[in-house]
């Protein structure tokens, strides 16, 4: 019996030593790569761990090995090759993806040339590479997303001519637009912490079949990295981390992310701080432009009074410093093959954000604001995600999440020498359900789902004077007895694989939104004046309006592959929004004076839109994308002329002014066109290409006018290489003209932040690296604008960076 032990052990060991481990790893990075599948004839593929490791015994005398990974060219090697190597094989990104997976479309996971819809994807290793400071600035990085912005804490994207609350953003299943997004500008994805970003994908059109009101755009869906298991019995643990500066700003940037991981419990811990101060505009500027966007004063508070201040650098733009923490924590349950349990935790907060194009606004003599800034953003999410995966009658694979939100925003605001500060805070909450299916019947992949939402808003105000500290009565934004927007919806999608070269794609979906906002007499008044001059309050006595708004939206899209990596696709859809509290139950002083009032009458906002999108990828090298579109919209919500209680104006603030509403009453019309182009030269250098244009006009009695929103030409080129342990990019990026006659006047376009003709056209010339040290310790360094040019989105009140030298150590472990 001792010998036969002995024998099993030597046996052991003689396994041991003859097996051959292979280790993969990217090229540029010497990150182990998990998931790629391994392969040769007669042999069974075997995929590496979550190390990158795999044991490739049986291939051995093999003369051709296969390694292939989804986003990375495949290679191929024999085995003595592999060992003459030392068992480390490393491959690089590719820059024509033609198996590309999204989820986006129908949210499930599915081939990107089988969907009609336009999707691009912006993958992990990209979005560490852009290395961008705010997920804002990561979009406008895209080439085919415009960002607008009001101040360096924000980032309003606009897609094919839509903004805020027409385009959707959705992250890890639940989506982020509530009941208060508004129509001008908003900054709330700078909530969203790209640190921690898996993916980003942007499907560009409607998305109203599967994901409902507000998708009329397009939809801009975040995957954060979920949380690993291990493969063996030994607990995964990995992180991250990095520390990066800017000098534009002086940003002081860092983050760190941890990953504790068995093979049935796993656990993701992210946590990024940022602190921004005021950012540097460049100062070559355009011809007859020279005094454009420079900032030659602020406002202090100095000894109990407001100062003028000369700014010493007028390139300078002093007011937009800002701090901000966001913190990620994720926990995975594997309770078996077939059932998993997920727990997504995500916080994200930062100090006051000033609202640099208001604190702008007026001359050195007369500022118009001393104080304008928004308070602390905060962002709660909590959701549990079940997912299952086991076939029955119903469906093969479905997703539920339960998710809860607790927003947080304010405005405070104090014109100059004025004695009181307008403060006013709303609190959102938001519960949903999603609960989506999937199910194979042959050549058919349908996939059905149902979705509740519940918003409950609550805003509150006050009027606070400096001088004494006396806090008196304000307005609140929303009406202050409270306001709830309630929805449920049904819908269906089915791609059907007619044969290899074509693909049908429909869905439907019916969707009903009840909104209910209450106005508590106590708070919530109105001073008319009359016409002899004398003000009398117009209460609204506990007055309750109510909507109830039902669609029906659909889609129908045909994709062909005629051969030799052609792709056709046309897709016909149907788009709405409904209105929602800040539409119908908003109190506001517009620019003009005129104050808003509340419309409980409103109807959704609704489209019908056109696209055909050709793509063509030549010999594996080239790829070629282009897409064209046209969308008719109706019923959309505009400003116009109201009376209330037959009174001539309203005191506001003091201030007496004129009464308006949104209405239901403009019809527009809005094409483009965009076209992406990617040329793999050789294995190590690629060049990207990406350019939009977008058309849009409101139809009217006097002919057709601008309709706001609508961004000149725009996109970018990059020149791009990949080496071992080296990547670096150089790019340009470039927008026309946007002409004042081209502008809506008095509308979202912000002409008062542009110059007399328009925003002038412009361009950056960029250049960035990378350099991983060794296996743990990689340096970025990039310098944006080279060129030290100054220049200014459209639409936007604050300037971009001027030479921007960024410097990041990342480090993982």
């Amino acid at each position: 019996m001792k010998q036969f032990y002995v024998f099993i052990v030597v046996c052991f060991f003689a396994l041991q030593a003859h097996s051959q481990v292979v280790i993969v790893k990217d090229l540029v990075t010497l990150e182990p790569l998990a998931g790629v599948v391994v392969e040769s004839k007669d042999i069974k593929p075997v995929t590496t761990d979550a190390f990158g490791k795999a044991d490739i015994t049986a291939f051995q005398g093999k003369e051709i090995i296969n390694f292939y990974l989804t986003g990375y060219e495949s290679t191929t090697f024999s085995f003595n090759q592999i060992k003459a190597m030392e068992s480390e094989v490393l491959l690089f990104q590719t820059s024509i993806f033609t198996e590309e997976v999204v989820v986006s479309a129908s949210r499930f996971e599915e081939k990107k040339e089988d969907v009609a819809q336009q999707i691009q994807v912006i993958n992990k290793n990209d979005l560490r590479f852009m290395n961008q400071q705010t997920t804002a600035d990561v979009l406008q990085q895209s080439g085919n997303v415009m960002v607008q912005k009001s101040q360096q804490g924000g980032g309003s994207p606009i897609i094919r001519g839509m903004e805020a609350n027409k385009v959707l953003m959705v992250v890890d299943g639940v989506r982020l637009n509530n009941a208060i997004y508004r129509g001008g500008h908003l900054q709330n994805i700078i909530t969203l912490d790209n640190s921690i970003m898996d993916r980003i994908e942007i499907a560009y059109g409607p998305g109203s079949v599967v994901y409902g009101s507000d998708a009329l755009g397009g939809v801009m869906h975040f995957y954060t990295r979920n949380p690993e298991y291990s493969s063996t019995d030994k607990l995964l643990t990995k992180g991250n981390a990095y520390v990066r500066t800017a000098t534009a700003n002086h940003e002081y940037s860092g983050h760190l992310d941890f990953n504790m991981g068995g093979q049935k419990f796993s656990s993701l811990t992210s946590v990024t701080y940022s602190a921004f101060d005021d950012l540097r505009a460049g100062d070559l500027r355009a011809p007859n432009y020279d005094s454009f966007g420079r900032r030659y004063f602020y406002v202090d508070r100095i000894a109990g009074k407001d100062s003028i201040i000369r700014n010493d650098n007028p390139n300078i733009q002093v007011g937009t410093a800002y701090k901000q923490y966001d913190v990620l924590q994720k926990f995975s349950f594997k309770q078996n093959a077939n059932v998993q349990h997920q727990l997504n935790i995500q916080y994200s907060s930062s100090t006051d954000v000033p609202r640099y194009d208001r604190l702008s606004e007026g001359t050195i003599n007369a500022p118009s604001q001393a104080v304008w800034h928004y308070g602390p953003q905060t962002r709660l999410l909590t959701s549990y995600n079940l997912m299952l995966n086991n076939k029955n009658k119903a469906y093969d694979n479905a997703k539920i999440i339960l998710a809860y939100q607790g927003i947080e925003e304010s405005r405070h605001n104090r014109g100059f020498n004025a004695a009181n500060q307008s403060d006013r805070i709303e609190n959102v909450t938001v519960l949903s359900l999603n609960a989506d299916f999937q199910k194979q019947f042959k050549e058919n992949e349908f996939r059905y789902g149902v979705e509740l939402t519940s918003n409950d808003v609550q805003s509150t105000a006050s009027k606070t004077n400096v001088n004494t500290g006396a806090v008196a009565f304000q307005n609140t934004r929303y009406p202050d007895g409270g306001s709830t927007m309630n929805s449920f919806a049904l819908y269906a999608t089915d791609s059907w694989e007619i044969s290899e070269k074509l693909v049908l794609n429909a869905g439907a979906r019916f969707s009903t939104i009840m909104l209910e906002s209450t106005i508590d007499s106590t708070n919530f008044k109105i001073g008319v004046v009359n016409q002899g001059d004398t003000i009398d309050y117009y209460f609204l006595n506990n007055q309750t309006f109510k909507q109830n708004n039902s669609n029906v939206t659909g889609s129908l899209g045909l994709v062909f592959k005629p051969g030799h990596q052609w792709d056709i696709a046309a897709l016909v859809s149907t788009g709405f929004r409904a209105p929602n509290v800040d539409d119908a139950g908003k109190l506001f002083e517009q620019p003009s004076g005129a104050i808003l009032i509340p419309n409980p009458n409103l109807k959704p906002e609704t489209s019908t839109n056109f696209s055909l999108r050709v793509d063509k990828t030549i010999n594996k090298k080239v790829s070629i994308q282009t897409t064209g579109y046209y969308s008719m919209l109706n019923n959309m919500i505009a400003v116009d002329a109201a009376e209330l209680d037959n009174s001539q104006g309203l005191p506001y603030d003091t201030i007496l002014a004129g009464v308006v509403t949104n209405v239901n009453k403009d019809k527009a019309f809005i094409y483009g066109f965009s076209g992406q182009m990617d040329a793999k030269v050789n294995d190590f250098f690629s060049i990207s290409s990406a350019i939009n244009y977008t058309y849009g006009r409101i139809e009217t009695t006097d002919g057709d006018k601008p309709l706001d929103h609508i961004p000149p030409v725009f996109g970018r080129t990059g020149l791009n290489l990949q080496l071992n342990k080296f990547r670096g990019e150089f790019y340009t990026m470039y927008n026309g003209w946007k002409r004042l006659k081209d502008y809506r006047l008095n509308a979202e376009d912000n002409e008062i932040y542009a110059t007399a003709d328009g925003m002038p056209a412009w361009y950056t010339l960029n250049i960035r690296t990378q350099y991983q040290i060794n296996n743990y310790v990689q340096v970025q360094v990039a310098c944006e604008n080279l060129l030290n040019h100054h220049y200014r989105v459209f639409a936007s009140g604050t300037s971009g960076a001027g030479r921007n030298l960024m410097v990041t150590l990342r480090a993982r472990f």
